[in-house]
């Protein structure tokens, strides 16, 4: 497991806005991708970030979408995209490319949750492929405009990654499915995709983070049924949150993956797991989800799930 995962202590916690952390920060003349930029917290990210002084770019499954979500937000340019599809994804990191910028920060916050069982590309379950191998994919082929010596790619998982680590022996949920399972190692996926790319960019100055942006109520839920939401105590049976508490706003979920992606106290740093706006401490034993698994951060099953990504996605920017 990583040693570095402790706390630094930040000053910044669970209440935190993206606007907190991003106090007397000037992003003037940076550039920054942000997957998923137009809805839940998402949106939150791309207007904090364009408050800050940021140009972002936002690829979009759904353009229109994205463009009427986006009306009125200076500073943003809408792309497509489509996660699921690699040639989609080669089409925007090649358009992207052609325009010869430079981009200062990646931000990998699109996902689906908990869906029915689907199949993407050559059979691959959906949730692995969209979270986690579409964005392994855009990351390696966007490799040639990372800003070296600054840039940083933020990969954002989820405390669902203490569902499950990777199932090395039916990764694609051929032998029937968990969509719940199926979540946990897909954001358990994002979290060992930042630990071994970081391993591997460090030597350039680009760094690169997983975080927890925590419990929000956004479109990410669209797959969860009441029923569901009821029997985890989220909502009680009128449709009302039964511990408001326990959930952040948008503006508090966008915080972490803000704070990773700019914040002056990382520096230095990279290939950590973050939750509530600072380094998140090892999973307690008695079961608890907080903090990071030690799946999530073994080195070894990293590079393993690299070398795996690779040879599906066909793409590896740092290949011999």
């Amino acid at each position: 497991m990583n040693t570095a995962q402790h706390r630094i202590g930040s000053g910044f916690d669970a209440t935190s806005t993206a606007a907190d952390v991003l106090k007397g920060i000037d992003l003037s003349g940076k550039l920054a991708i942000v997957t998923g930029g137009y809805s839940g917290i998402g949106l939150e990210t791309t207007r904090a970030l364009t408050r800050a002084g940021a140009h972002v770019v936002v690829p979009a499954r759904r353009p229109a979408d994205a463009r009427e979500a986006l009306n009125g937000t200076p500073g943003v340019e809408v792309d497509e995209l489509d996660l699921g599809d690699l040639e989609s994804v080669r089409g925007f990191a090649e358009r992207f490319l052609a325009a010869g910028r430079p981009v200062d920060l990646i931000i990998d916050s699109a996902g689906i949750m908990a869906c029915p069982e689907t199949r993407v590309g050559p059979g691959w379950e959906a949730q692995f492929a969209i979270n986690h191998l579409g964005h392994y994919a855009l990351v390696n082929r966007l490799w040639p405009a990372l800003e070296q010596g600054r840039a940083r790619v933020v990969s954002v998982s989820s405390g669902g990654h203490h569902m499950s680590g990777i199932r090395w022996d039916d990764i694609h949920w051929t032998r029937g499915y968990d969509k719940w399972q199926a979540y946990g190692q897909a954001k358990t996926a994002n979290a060992l995709f930042a630990v071994h790319l970081d391993k591997l960019a460090e030597e350039f100055g680009v760094r690169a983070f997983a975080v927890h942006p925590g419990v929000i109520i956004t479109p990410l839920l669209r797959h969860v049924p009441e029923e569901e939401r009821v029997e985890f105590g989220w909502f009680d049976e009128d449709g009302n949150l039964r511990n408001p508490d326990f959930f952040k706003n948008p503006q508090q979920g966008a915080a972490t993956q803000v704070w990773a992606a700019t914040s002056p106290q990382l520096a230095g740093l990279g290939g950590l797991y973050l939750e509530d706006c600072d380094v998140a401490e090892p999973a307690p034993a008695d079961g608890e989800m907080r903090g990071v698994k030690d799946w999530a951060t073994d080195p070894e099953q990293a590079a393993r799930l690299w070398e795996l990504s690779a040879e599906l996605t066909g793409v590896n920017a740092f290949a011999a």
